[in-house]
């Protein structure tokens, strides 16, 4: 892979669920050795990046160990309006991520898809819950993942307005490290080393194309 390419790698829940998992949540949600196993081949690869969606409980129960085990460093990215609620981070939690040297981003404030809101779930997605996150953390929040892979221009246009230094979406490509938009590839509950290093490293010329296509019609809808 080119020196200026970065493979980022998208987890979301580990082990056992804490609380009610929303419809298709459970297609994202590994088990803890299937995790361990997974992380050792992602970082096994050069020019790879690790990040955490949701706000599981496990981000602080199994991954953060797992991390620290290894000497990495990933971003969380937080959905501020279920900070305290059973199953997930609560500010203590997101604190110890951030003393473990771990980066915090925004995921916005209730999960839900960030195309076609009001002006008032824009100013609550993008403007309230990082200013919540911003006050745990005690610094800026200037990261953001999109809920659920959606996004368009409107959302991408919000975003750079609001200063938001970088945005990661699951659109399975590999990214520039320094583009200001961030595909990741999604884990999945039957991922084994060898079908994530598949998604990764061997992709047809037409899934390629594919994949690019995908995130420039999302970019310019």
């Amino acid at each position: 892979m080119a020196g200026d390419r970065v493979v980022n790698v998208l987890f979301h829940g580990i082990g056992t669920p804490a609380r009610a998992l929303e419809e298709g949540e459970e297609r994202y949600w590994v088990g803890v050795d299937q995790f361990h196993e997974l992380l050792d081949e992602a970082l096994s690869w050069p020019n790879v990046r690790i990040s955490f969606d949701d706000s599981n409980s496990s981000d602080v129960e199994h991954a953060l160990p797992a991390l620290q085990r290894r000497g990495v460093r990933a971003t969380f990215f937080v959905i501020a309006g279920r900070l305290g609620a059973p199953g997930s981070l609560d500010a203590k939690d997101v604190r110890t991520l951030r003393d473990a040297g771990m980066a915090i981003g925004s995921h916005g404030m209730h999960h839900r898809p960030w195309r076609g809101l009001t002006a008032a779930q824009a100013e609550e997605e993008f403007v309230v819950a990082r200013s919540r996150l911003a006050d745990v953390v005690g610094t800026t929040v200037d990261e953001a993942a999109c809920p659920l892979g959606r996004y368009d221009r409107a959302v991408l246009s919000r975003l750079r307005g609001l200063g938001y230094r970088r945005v990661y979406t699951s659109d399975r490509r590999p990214a520039r490290a320094s583009a200001w938009l961030q595909a990741r590839f999604s884990v999945y509950h039957d991922d084994t080393a060898q079908t994530l290093r598949a998604a990764v490293f061997d992709q047809s010329p037409r899934q390629r194309v594919r994949a690019a296509l995908a995130t420039t019609v999302k970019r310019w809808r």
